[in-house]
C-alpha cells in the first residue's frame, strides 16, 4: 500500500484487520506518498456481534493527518454515531472526513451527510460490496440470487450536505470528486460546531489520549 501511494502521490486510507498478539483490531491505516505508513486508528467499539471477536481501542489512535487534500481523519462505521467521537475529531480540525462501513442501509447516507452538515467537512464513506449468497456457495432460503449480500452505497458529501458522488449500489466501482477546502470556510462562517457555536461555559469534553496497553513495564 505504501508503494502504490508513493506511484500514485495519493494520500490512501484503508481499513483493515489488525493483529496485536492475539487480539484482533478494526483498524483504519493512513498512508502518505512520501512517508509511507504515518498513522492509524483502532475501532473504539466494536458494532454488535464484533464485540465476541475483535479488540477495543483506545483514546491514543485518533489521529487527523495532514495530506495534499486536507487534514484528514477516519471514523470506522457505526463509531460514526457516536457524537462525542465525533465531536473529539471536529476539534482537531477534520477537513476530509473517511468512513469505511458494511452498513448499506438509506440510514447510513443520512449520517454521512449529517457529519459533513455537522462538522462543516468533507465525507468520503466507502461501503463493502459483498456479492449473493449463491455466488459464494451459501444457500439463505428466500435469498433472491440476483441480491448482493452488501450492496455497496459508497459516497461523497460536500460540507453543507450536498452529495457530490454516489451513492454507488450494486457493484464495486470507483466513485470521485474535486473538492475546495476554501468551501470549508464559507461553511463554517454561520457554524463552527467547535468554535463560536459552541458553549464551553456549559458542555466541556475531555479525551484522554493515553495508550492503555494494561500491562506496562519499568526499568
Amino acid at each position: 500500500m505504501a508503494g502504490l501511494s508513493a506511484r500514485t502521490g495519493a494520500n490512501l486510507v484503508i481499513g483493515v484487520i489488525e493483529r496485536a498478539g492475539s487480539t484482533l483490531h478494526c483498524t483504519a491505516l493512513y498512508f502518505d506518498p512520501q512517508a509511507g505508513l504515518v498513522a492509524r486508528h483502532r475501532k473504539l467499539m466494536p458494532t454488535g456481534t464484533e464485540r465476541l471477536i475483535w479488540g477495543k481501542g483506545d483514546g491514543s489512535t485518533l489521529p487527523v493527518i495532514d495530506s495534499q487534500v486536507g487534514k484528514l481523519a477516519a471514523v470506522v462505521c457505526w463509531e460514526n454515531m457516536m457524537p462525542l467521537l465525533r465531536t473529539a475529531m471536529y476539534a482537531k480540525g477534520v477537513e476530509v472526513w473517511c468512513a469505511p462501513t458494511v452498513d448499506e442501509r438509506e440510514m447510513w447516507q443520512v449520517s454521512m451527510r449529517h457529519i459533513a452538515h455537522e462538522g462543516r467537512c468533507f465525507v468520503v464513506s466507502a461501503c463493502q460490496v459483498q456479492d449473493s449468497p449463491q455466488a459464494l456457495g451459501v444457500d439463505i432460503a428466500n435469498w433472491p440470487a440476483d441480491r448482493p449480500l452488501i450492496a455497496g452505497g459508497s459516497v461523497i458529501v460536500g460540507p453543507m450536505g450536498d452529495i457530490l458522488a454516489g451513492p454507488l449500489r450494486g457493484g464495486s466501482g470507483l466513485l470521485t470528486a474535486e473538492i475546495d477546502t476554501d468551501e470549508l470556510i464559507r461553511a463554517r462562517y454561520d457554524f463552527d460546531v467547535v468554535g463560536h457555536y459552541a458553549r464551553p461555559d456549559v458542555f466541556e469534553l475531555t479525551v484522554d489520549e493515553r495508550a492503555k496497553p494494561g500491562v506496562r513495564f519499568s526499568a
